[in-house]
């Protein structure tokens, strides 16, 4: 229990508990399980699911949290076609992006070397 009063990495400090319990109005619900809560001000958070990532915000949410729309989005709704799902960032797991190793013979150098 004392973690989670003094620490920030298990998903909310003390005081923002306190603030979501008494001024927080939950608005919505991502499908990463993170919840988007503003109070009266018009004062906007988020409280993470599991570990605590910026990247796990997708575009939509994103845009609603820095006040650049108003209407909350809607999760089902897809405005294109080719849009695929958010994921968080990847990098340091074993599904981040590696790209094909470059062999030292297929690279060819484009100057001679001097000779001293």
């Amino acid at each position: 229990m004392l973690k989670y009063i003094f620490t920030w990495w298990h998903r909310q400090t003390f005081g923002t508990f306190l603030k979501t319990l008494f001024f927080g109005k939950l608005v919505g619900k991502d499908n990463l399980g993170n919840k988007y809560y503003k109070n009266k001000i018009d004062e906007r958070w988020v409280i993470y699911s599991n570990n605590i990532e910026a990247t796990k915000i997708s575009s939509h949410w994103f845009l609603w949290m820095h006040h650049t729309i108003n209407e909350l989005p809607d999760i089902e709704k897809k405005n294109f076609l080719w849009e695929k799902e958010h994921l968080e960032n990847q990098t340091g797991t074993t599904n981040a992006y590696k790209p094909n190793k470059i062999s030292k013979s297929s690279l060819k150098k484009k100057y001679d070397t001097w000779k001293i």
